[in-house]
């Protein structure tokens, strides 16, 4: 009879929360007061609301009580990309995009259909690239301070791609990884599918704070760390070497792997020494083309120790056996000629720009951001609640996410992560404006 009475609550609240009648934002009881009211013993009626919140229809915070979510917000909004369907204006997802690329890719094109090497594209190519591609990769990492010869170097499809890699060949089910209270979405994603335990750590300045790390190996078996010490998704900071030297040694003193996330350190002009420089022996540096050139070349490389090498190479057999020899080629040219240390530079640029119109436009709001970055935080006071922002603003035809992906903690706060990147100079413009109104008429 108990079950009977708890499932049939949880069945009519579930009902009220569809139908509408009970209206997204509105507190519900407390566990004592429901318990209370609905004759139930204390412990039901916390998993009343746990069922509740594991349906996506509630959200419980610490020290504020239990919500109604909006229910056609969504769920984890801003890991796929249904948010942003035709018609929206996308701060959600970053694809930068310079004008004049199109025709380099006709160029490219061009250029590999005259050349002498086509049939050889056609055919299976070494896992981790062939040795002349490798080459390549290697000194482009060269000139960002990282040295590494082709023996130590893997290409992938994409950063995305080298982090899977990566975890798939050198971390287990059950692995207990160290990673920020607010990270990149994807490597969530790849915990979860993987069985990886995430370990928030909180973020003091630019960068996490380090005590805690340290706390947190001597209380635990930590296997690994995850990082992005130069222009960290999604709170832009970029680690001094002080502290980037610091973070190695407690590496080091227990044994930690690091992974280090290099997608958007091209926006960083004269960044510290990368952490595989510092520590190349315990190291995965991975990164890509695809915010520096397009997203849709899907090409990424992944740095390591050589003896780590063979590992990582059967994982990229088993994912996609090697990668795209016609994008590889495309990628290594552009990589040997300079085109893609010009675009850099260029989006760098644009990045600057773009921040400098979030500046201006959201100005009184605090805004967590780096300069030259593609992307802004943007906490919410204390009575906002950011599903509710997301949905309103979704009614205005702009896509925003949460911090509900990023967060790693059981509690994500109440923060707008707007990428500035994917959308003309102009629109944005209009976007931030309806942003920064739609924030001003949710506050009371």
């Amino acid at each position: 009879m108990a079950r009977a009475r708890y499932k049939q609550l949880v069945d009519a609240l579930a009902a009220g929360i569809r139908e509408g009648r009970l209206a997204p934002g509105t507190r519900l009881p407390t566990h004592r007061q429901l318990a209370a009211k609905e004759g139930l013993a204390l412990v039901t009626a916390t998993r009343v609301y746990a069922e509740l919140e594991a349906m996506g229809l509630v959200s419980g915070e610490t020290g504020r009580g239990t919500f109604v979510r909006e229910a056609s917000l969504p769920r984890g909004l801003g890991i796929d990309q249904q948010a942003a369907a035709a018609g929206m204006v996308d701060l959600n997802f970053n694809y930068p995009s310079l004008p004049g690329q199109a025709d380099m890719l006709r160029s490219a094109l061009r250029h590999l259909a005259s050349s002498g090497d086509l049939e050889a594209l056609l055919r299976y190519q070494p896992h981790g690239g062939r040795p002349h591609e490798r080459e390549t990769v290697a000194r482009h990492l060269a000139s960002r301070g990282l040295t590494a010869n082709a023996a130590q170097v893997a290409i992938v499809d994409g950063a995305q791609h080298g982090l899977a890699t990566t975890v798939m060949a050198l971390l287990r089910p059950g692995d207990v990884v160290a990673t920020d209270a607010l990270t990149y979405p994807g490597f969530k994603v790849l915990a979860e599918a993987h069985r990886l335990e995430l370990a928030p750590i909180p973020a003091a300045g630019a960068g996490p704070d380090l005590d805690a790390l340290e706390t947190l190996c001597r209380r635990r078996r930590v296997r690994a760390i995850y990082a992005m010490p130069t222009l960290h998704n999604p709170l832009g900071w970029v680690m001094g070497a002080r502290r980037r030297r610091e973070l190695v040694a407690i590496a080091r003193r227990h044994g930690l792997l690091i992974i280090e996330d290099a997608a958007y350190a091209f926006l960083e002009a004269d960044p510290p020494a990368p952490l595989v420089a510092m520590a190349p022996e315990t190291t995965v540096y991975v990164s890509g083309l695809s915010k520096s050139v397009a997203t849709g070349l899907r090409f990424g490389f992944v740095a390591a120790p050589a003896a780590w090498m063979p590992k990582i190479e059967r994982a990229i057999r088993a994912t996609t056996w090697n990668t795209s020899g016609v994008i590889t080629a495309i990628a290594c040219k552009w990589l040997d000629e300079g085109t893609v240390t010009r675009l850099e530079a260029e989006k760098r640029q644009d990045a600057m720009t773009r921040q400098a119109i979030a500046a201006e436009v959201l100005s009184g709001l605090r805004c967590v951001r780096h300069a030259a970055s593609y992307f802004l935080w943007l906490p919410l006071k204390e009575e906002l609640r950011a599903d509710k922002v997301a949905m309103a603003l979704m009614s205005e035809r702009i896509s925003v996410s949460t911090a509900e992906p990023f967060a790693t903690t059981t509690q994500a706060p109440h923060a707008l992560r707007l990428a500035l990147g994917s959308v003309e100079p102009g629109a944005l413009r209009d976007a931030l404006e309806k942003v920064k109104r739609v924030i001003s008429d949710q506050t009371y």
